[in-house]
């Protein structure tokens, strides 16, 4: 029986052998399909290492096959991460009322999602590099589907909070490997480049808050007024139905990343990867001919020390400042704008609603996608100092405005809110995982974006679990407290001048980087 030799592992080790389990049906049904492809580019490319499988990569030819297709499914992961982080925004207020929470209580409720990632972030970072970006990613949703059910029909506040920490370990392991796929099966330069596809996880992120609010203001019109109550719980559970989508999907089309396998010495299966996903006729060349991936290239827990040292420390405080502000700022204002908009506006639920969901529709949205489309061109560090200077005059404006005495002050504390929001998402919400994904090569970068979320999911849920008690006590001064996060922000980046976006980090793994920018 292979139980109680599990049981015998450390606890690492058991984690480990626990995902390679989930993933191991889904991956045998998985790699018999690998080669049914499009037809081939007419050339065969022998690889002869781990430099030729990333050069390929970069070079980002048009034919790509199932890589645009991965990348979509990877975004897919952070649509759900979004929304289960953002579904129990509406429903705080209900929740505190039917378990008669304390404000103490309720900060509990709301941050144990970030306590979990903080934890599955750590752990998934890890994993990602160990045993490869295809099996975490096929086994982190069941997290979510196992947490939904559980929130829809928790009895009391431990059992909700238990299940929310579920949720955010699936949240913590999934944005790790969902932004290594992000990077690794993208072009360097170019429309659709590495900064531009991470990027895009901002905009997918503001479209699941978005069809949350969706789901919130359809639910609020069908359910009877006796029984609004139950719209929490119904928001809760509902995040089931797309983790479940998301796993018929994955096992269809994902594929492990050519560039980490190569990485571990595997060139058959990077070009076995590379035909499928990119349709290039890649071979590994003959034995005599190959390069063997230097011992370095494997995943370690020392590689997390690794990011603290040399050329990577200065990108590591930078990456860690930008995400823990933007984390602070961004999950005060955005998560508590129905209380903003309810509470300091004074507002009715169904204006609270139909207003959240045009703040971030057409101004978060819509600024993830100018993020998206402008970092190419401008950058990752410009777009981010603009987007907090836009965030700090924002939050001033806001402090400053207070508790809105009429409607002409109402209206100019909404655009501040806008404008908050717009600037996030061009700026540090767009290029937060561009600075954490594109600062380091494939070998550090599950550890380095798992380190970057420890870090800013630790952010995350200090500020859930202090805002819901600093409006108590500071109401609108809250918004003083906040704009701490943008000048930290600006501040780091003025004294640390990186720019990731083109920047050939994969390079780095095999000696031949570009000069740093």
């Amino acid at each position: 029986m292979a139980l109680p030799g599990m049981l015998m592992l450390p606890r690492s080790h058991f984690f480990i052998s626990l995902l390679n389990t989930m993933s191991e049906l889904l991956k045998m049904a998985h790699v018999a399909a690998l080669d049914r492809d499009k037809p081939y580019e007419s050339e065969t490319v022998f690889i002869r290492s781990a430099a030729d499988v990333s050069h390929l990569v970069n070079s980002g030819g048009e034919k790509r096959s199932h890589a645009g297709i991965i990348i979509g499914i990877a975004l897919g992961g952070v649509f759900l991460d979004a929304y289960d982080l953002g579904a129990l925004a509406f429903g705080v207020k209900d929740i505190t009322r039917e378990f008669n929470l304390t404000p103490a209580g309720t900060g509990m409720v709301a941050s144990a999602i970030t306590f979990g990632a903080i934890v599955g972030a750590f752990f998934g970072g890890y994993l990602t590099d160990k045993i490869g970006r295809y099996r975490v990613f096929m086994a982190d949703m069941f997290f979510f589907v196992f947490a939904a059910i559980a929130c829809a029909f928790a009895p009391n506040e431990w059992v909700l909070a238990g299940a929310r920490f579920v949720m955010g370990l699936g949240v913590g392991i999934d944005l790790p490997v969902a932004m290594a796929f992000l990077a690794e099966f993208s072009r360097l330069k170019g429309r659709g480049n590495k900064a531009a596809s991470v990027a895009m996880w901002c905009p997918t992120w503001y479209a699941a808050i978005s069809i949350s609010y969706l789901l919130v203001l359809l639910l609020y019109a069908v359910l009877p007024a006796e029984q609004t109550h139950w719209l929490w719980r119904l928001i809760l559970g509902f995040g089931a139905v797309p983790a479940l989508a998301i796993i018929a999907i994955r096992s269809r089309y994902i594929s492990e990343s050519p560039v980490w396998a190569a990485n571990q010495g595997d060139l058959t299966g990077a070009a076995q990867i590379l035909r499928r996903s990119y349709g290039i006729n890649a071979q590994a060349a003959p034995v005599a001919e190959q390069q063997p991936a230097p011992k370095a290239l494997r995943a370690r827990w020392s590689n997390y020390g690794r990011l603290l040292r040399g050329v990577y420390l200065r990108r590591t405080v930078l990456a860690t400042v930008i995400a823990v502000a933007s984390s602070f700022a961004y999950n005060a204002v955005a998560f508590g704008l129905p209380v903003i908009i309810s509470s300091f506006l004074a507002q009715s639920m169904l204006t609270t609603i139909l207003a959240s969901l045009g703040l971030n529709l057409l101004f978060a949205f819509v600024g993830g996608l100018i993020g998206v489309r402008w970092v190419p061109r401008f950058g990752a560090w410009r777009m981010t100092v603009l987007g907090y200077a836009c965030q700090l005059v924002a939050l001033i404006g806001l402090a400053l405005i207070g508790r809105p005495a009429d409607g002409a002050h109402a209206a100019l504390a909404i655009a501040m809110l806008a404008l908050f929001l717009f600037g996030q998402g061009f700026g540090p919400g767009s290029h937060s995982m561009t600075f954490a994904s594109l600062s380091y090569p494939t070998s550090l970068r599950g550890v380095g974006v798992g380190f970057n979320q420890t870090l800013m999911r630790a952010s995350s849920t200090l500020s859930l679990f202090l805002f819901p008690v600093l409006v108590a006590w500071l109401k609108t001064g809250v918004f003083w407290v906040i704009a701490a996060a943008p000048v930290a922000g600006l501040a780091a980046l003025l004294l640390i001048r990186w720019e990731p976006s083109g920047y050939d980090v994969d390079a780095e793994d095999f000696g031949a980087a570009a000069p740093e920018r």
